[in-house]
């Protein structure tokens, strides 16, 4: 049966179809919904793990376990996971195993665009790409037939496009793999020194085989048409190419770009007049053929930055221009803002108006960096904001130790914010960190995470105490509040600054738009007291405007959080 599908829900389709026994991931956007779909099969086990590098180690051992097994995550979570990719690239696989990556182009939620591919050469592991939904399913599937063939981890490369666009799917039965015996190989398994050596030698093996393999393999195609201009090129920009240039070009499309072929690249550049690559953000495959002696148009012609799409592409090679609908240059900008009855918005509004530096995380409370609270300092990865703050009272020799903290999300401290306290806690500076509690997964769609007592069906689990791991690692001063009481809040934030001691203020209050919250009635404005001195306007909530020189509350989206309720020097904001 044929179905729509974006192609996150197709990888978990093929996941599915492939007889895959374990997946563990973390979300990150554009990769989450994979494991979202795969969650709801109930032949095989699924999980959201605390990190990265856990949801790999966690396939990998499933794999020496003789199971197929996937762990998928963002770009930037590969970061996370290089430790044990860079080893399990060494000592192969038992059972198949796949590691899904979401390159994101463009950075629509990202903080960076690298390219995972470089990640598949450094390891020197297979990396496939599909373009299209039907192929993430079909990739995801042939990818463990690869791994297993070559014993190899298998990187199945996805973009934002890709992950998020929809196209048709051929659903078919699932084939049960059956768990592939384990036996017990030091020299395999073992990664010292002595044994790894000698894995080495394996690595550089297979990919010589890879790239045979590459050759003439069902993942690269070649479609001939004119020959006046060839194309070589993989993933979303083969659809982006195809629909620019048609018949009026010939193209190479690589599905394996890790190795990659070097005769089926040479034998395609003779047959044509122009040779063209195009390739989203870093330029692989082009410097491929220039080791292999062709000279292709690439990265002088293309950016390295964000997304191609069709018109860029027909512009540059065609030099013919699409039209477009052009708006008024007057238009507003609807930039991201915390929603209506956010938790987060009091803390921010509070660490503003106390003027201190804040070294802030990812996840919706990045949101905090944007007017008009404009009340973060930094944002560089997960879990850095609590490390950071260390360092960054450390060099300020206690500058900063009573007027800067960090910010960070429940699930990100369980991601990698513990090990930041640890260091405070161990190497003893006077920092606060805050950790914002709204009890979800907030910024990738609504995941359960190990602090929240749920898992990924929904079920009952244990809970990690956020409390009782602040107090294990060696910080005595914890605080609870709730950021909806702006004068408790900076009460609090105010007595641990002051404080000669490490400490932590959590931040308790659920996210505004969980099913399971129950708001107040929306608040209203009494113009007649209303003295338009827009101090409700300073929190930034997307409910509150000024209409006619007068406060005014969109009642369809407050949720009567009650912070506009208590900046009000005028009681013209009621319950």
């Amino acid at each position: 049966m044929s179905k729509l599908m974006l192609g996150n829900q197709a990888v978990a389709r093929g996941l599915y179809e492939a007889g895959v026994d374990v997946v563990s991931s973390y979300p990150g956007t554009p990769s989450t919904e994979i494991t979202e779909f795969a969650a709801k099969y109930d032949d095989f086990h699924s999980e959201w793990a605390p990190n990265e590098k856990v949801a790999c180690e966690t396939a990998i051992g499933a794999s020496i376990g003789g199971a197929r097994s996937f762990c998928a995550m963002k770009h930037v979570g590969l970061n996370v996971a290089a430790d044990p990719l860079f080893t399990v690239a060494y000592s192969g696989v038992n059972g198949g195993l796949v590691i899904g990556v979401a390159d994101d182009p463009g950075m629509h939620s990202s903080q960076n665009e690298q390219d995972s591919r470089h990640y598949a050469i450094a390891s020197k592991v297979a990396m496939v790409e599909p373009s299209d939904s039907g192929e993430c399913k079909e990739f995801t599937k042939m990818a463990y037939e690869l791994s297993e063939k070559f014993d190899t981890p298998v990187i199945l490369r996805l973009s934002t496009r890709v992950s998020h666009s929809q196209s048709v799917v051929e659903e078919c039965e699932r084939v049960p793999h059956d768990i592939g015996k384990y036996e017990k190989n030091i020299g395999k398994y073992v990664m010292m020194p002595a044994n790894a050596i000698k894995r080495h030698v394996v690595v550089e093996e297979r990919l010589k085989k890879l790239t045979e393999y590459a050759e003439d393999c069902p993942f690269n195609t070649v479609e001939m048409n004119s020959v006046e201009i060839g194309v070589i090129t993989s993933g979303i920009a083969y659809e982006y190419a195809k629909e620019a240039l048609g018949d009026k070009a010939s193209y190479l499309k690589l599905g394996l770009i890790n190795p990659l072929p070097v005769k089926l690249i040479k034998d395609f550049a003779a047959k044509v007049k122009k040779l063209y690559v195009i390739e989203e953000l870093d330029d692989i495959i082009e410097t491929h053929c220039r080791k292999i002696g062709l000279d292709p148009i690439g990265k002088a012609e293309f950016t390295y930055l964000g997304e191609y799409s069709q018109s860029y592409l027909k512009d540059k090679i065609l030099g013919e221009k699409d039209e477009f609908v052009t708006y008024p240059e007057n238009v507003p900008v609807r930039p991201p803002v915390m929603c209506a009855g956010c938790p987060h918005r009091g803390v921010f509004y509070t660490l503003k108006k106390l003027g201190v530096m804040v070294s802030g995380d990812i996840g919706c409370y990045t949101l905090g960096a944007a007017a008009p609270l404009c009340a973060m300092d930094t944002t560089i990865c997960m879990g850095a904001s609590v490390s950071g703050l260390h360092g960054f009272n450390i060099a300020r020799k206690g500058e900063y130790e009573h007027k800067a903290v960090a910010v960070i999300g429940d699930s990100t401290f369980i991601h990698s914010g513990i090990t930041g306290l640890i260091n405070i806690a161990y190497n003893a500076s006077n920092s606060t960190v805050i950790v914002l509690d709204n009890s979800i997964t907030g910024m990738t769609g609504h995941q359960n995470n190990p602090a929240n007592g749920f898992n990924i069906k929904g079920d009952p689990a244990s809970a990690v105490s956020i409390e009782a791991v602040c107090h294990a690692v060696g910080i005595d001063r914890v605080r609870v509040v709730d950021p909806a009481n702006l004068a408790e809040t900076e009460a609090v934030i105010k007595e641990e600054l002051a404080a000669d001691a490490p400490s932590v203020i959590i931040t308790r209050r659920p996210c505004a738009l969980l099913k399971t919250v129950k708001h107040k009635p929306p608040v209203k404005v009494d113009p007649d007291k209303c003295r338009s001195c827009k101090a409700c306007m300073r929190i930034g909530c997307p409910a509150i405007s000024m209409s006619t020189g007068k406060a005014k509350i969109d009642n369809t989206l407050c949720v009567g959080c009650g912070l506009c309720t208590q900046m009000c020097k005028f009681d013209a904001i009621e319950e």
